[in-house]
């Protein structure tokens, strides 16, 4: 059985924390990355830091019994030892059914977002052939002669020679 969704997430104060609910008599503050290999080690221990500064300011603002626990989620992938330490580390369908009590929701995502993408994806091929077509047409006529052939000293010329001087 799926946990319920959170009724009271929000976007939290805290710095490096995206987000931030309650459920169980338990707090999450969740801090939101692309997939499982999003850094290095710097940007984790500068993760674990924001997760340990927020939970010290929440624990001198909560009241007593609540618990706080420190969520990376991840948009894709998968991470089969969770638990962390310090945090948990949820990837892909888990981090998805944690933060909306739905186990199916990270395959029910895709299809609307595929669709958005080829539309994005029709609009961006119609100005990259413009873009293309102009760039071909400035380079013919500075960088080829009458048969089309590329100038090479020219174009090298351009590219690497040294600064004239005026």
């Amino acid at each position: 059985m799926c946990a319920p969704a959170p009724s009271t997430a929000k976007k939290s104060s805290a710095e490096g924390i995206d987000l931030e609910f309650d459920r169980d008599q338990t707090k999450y503050l969740v801090s939101i990355k692309s997939g499982p290999n999003w850094g290095n080690s710097r940007q984790i221990a500068k993760m674990k830091d924001d997760f340990k500064k927020a939970k010290k300011v929440l624990g001198t603002n909560t009241q007593s019994g609540l618990r706080v626990i420190a969520v990376n989620g991840c948009c894709y992938g998968k991470d089969n030892a969770p638990d962390k330490g310090d945090y948990l580390k949820l990837c892909g369908q888990r981090f998805w059914e944690f933060v909306s009590g739905d186990k199916d929701l990270y395959t029910e995502i895709i299809e609307p977002l595929g669709c958005k993408a080829k539309e994005r994806n029709d609009e961006f091929q119609v100005e990259y052939v413009k873009v293309i077509n102009k760039f071909t047409l400035e380079f013919s006529k500075e960088y080829c002669g009458e048969d089309g052939s590329i100038l090479w000293a020219k174009l090298v010329s351009a590219n690497s020679g040294a600064a004239k001087d005026s």
